[in-house]
């Protein structure tokens, strides 16, 4: 069983509680506008590791001193397309006494995927809005599995942290942030927000990859909109 991994991380901080070490799975159903990680998009691209679980471990335990209160996140690209391997890394990390940290966008959302809930912590679940008609247009999928999966995150009792990117022009929107703000304060298992103001850092990888960048136009969000942004989610009740 081996695992397409894009990269890693031996020192994240940013992926979830302490400390952690990061993994970049290879391959993603989604175009989201804004990826600054267009490199992990098709799954059959070269990649610098193809690891068995017990090898990714054995890297992973190298680093316990430094991740003991933090963990493992398990990012991409999308992790859920290679779920298998998924749930028997995050097995292994678990039987060794490590946190394990999911993050996806939920839109892989049925059978061998959902099974690899069973040895997850915590996910950090990636909404990209909450306006179905916009979420094509954003990610080129349907909203519809996200909001399934988070369903399950509800009936399964596994603590969520929600992600938002906010992209002037397209999300940065105080009736679309009330809305997707009011949905997720109805979930017992959200922990907290993570709102994400647009950057256009990975930029240069599309230039570099020969694909066109569609936000180039686009400027970072402010200051002032990302502190508006957490007002409104504040004013539902959601630590951000």
């Amino acid at each position: 069983m081996l695992g397409r991994i894009h990269s890693l991380e031996s020192f994240g901080t940013v992926d979830g509680p302490g400390i952690r070490f990061v993994v970049f799975m290879q391959g993603c159903p989604l175009r989201c506008l804004y990826c600054h990680n267009p490199d992990t998009w098709e799954v059959k691209s070269e990649t610098p590791y193809q690891m068995e679980p017990e090898a990714l471990l054995a890297e992973v335990l190298r680093y316990k001193n430094f991740i003991a209160k933090g963990g493992v996140t398990v990012t991409g690209g999308e992790p859920l397309l290679q779920p298998d391997f998924l749930k028997e890394f995050f097995r292994l990390c678990r039987e060794n006494g490590i946190h394990t940290a999911l993050d996806t966008s939920g839109h892989i959302c049925s059978g061998k995927a959902l099974d690899v809930l069973e040895q997850v912590d915590l996910v950090l679940l990636d909404i990209k809005t909450i306006d179905a008609a916009l979420h094509p247009r954003l990610t080129a999928v349907k909203l519809d599995n996200t909001l399934r999966f988070l369903d399950e995150l509800e009936k399964r009792g596994i603590p969520v942290w929600i992600r938002h990117v906010i992209v002037p022009g397209l999300t940065d929107d105080d009736e679309a942030l009330n809305k997707l703000a009011e949905y997720i304060s109805s979930y017992k298992v959200v922990r907290k927000a993570e709102l994400l103001p647009y950057h256009t850092m990975g930029a240069y990888k599309y230039e570099a990859q020969g694909l066109d960048y569609k936000l180039k136009d686009v400027e970072p969000l402010s200051a002032e909109r990302l502190a508006n942004a957490k007002a409104i989610f504040a004013k539902h009740g959601i630590t951000v």
